[in-house]
């Protein structure tokens, strides 16, 4: 009678354990910042937390930080501002960025820096992403637009180094301004 009440006892610890694996593997995600991309807000090394399960509900927002494979090469994840949601039209000249023909002031690059001179609307599906270390990321300028079914998910946290610690800001309220072409 003891036997089976520790036997029960332990296959319960292993499917409780299993079920909070499998749970926490489905909704968050941690990644590991490569690059210098996203300087100043997310430094190389540093380790942030994904919400995989943030875009089941709604849309990706622009000032959303994401983490999304790569368009180029799919076994390659990457890390990148939202700037440009469907519908919307980008324009770049070579320090400035329009949304939607509003200027965006963006208090989250250092060197405000385009290579070339250029406008995209932004088909449906797609969002149109940017790093924030502007003279050194590749992103949308380069290769286009991410498709919606590459995206991981929405970076929400900063959580090693440990003194770093921090919600990622998404600067909702500069991009509230820009009002949609949708």
């Amino acid at each position: 009678m003891r036997r089976s009440h520790l036997t029960r006892e332990i296959v319960e610890i292993v499917a409780l354990t299993l079920f909070i694996f499998v749970a926490i593997r489905f909704t968050v995600q941690s990644y590991y910042v490569k690059g210098l991309d996203m300087q100043p807000e997310l430094q190389q090394g540093t380790y942030v937390l994904v919400n995989k399960l943030a875009y089941h509900l709604h849309r990706p927002e622009r000032g959303d930080v994401i983490v999304f494979h790569n368009p180029q090469n799919t076994g390659i994840d990457l890390i990148k501002r939202v700037i440009g949601t469907p519908g919307d039209t980008i324009a770049i000249d070579g320090t400035h960025v329009w949304v939607n023909d509003r200027l965006l002031n963006e208090p989250y690059i250092t060197t405000a820096a385009n290579p070339l001179a250029n406008r995209w609307t932004v088909p449906p599906d797609k969002y149109f992403v940017m790093g924030d270390n502007r003279p050194v990321s590749d992103d949308s300028r380069i290769w286009s637009y991410v498709p919606n079914d590459f995206i991981i998910g929405k970076a929400v946290l900063v959580y090693w180094p440990f003194g770093n610690y921090h919600a990622i800001n998404t600067y909702s309220n500069l991009f509230a301004q820009v009002k949609s072409n949708r």
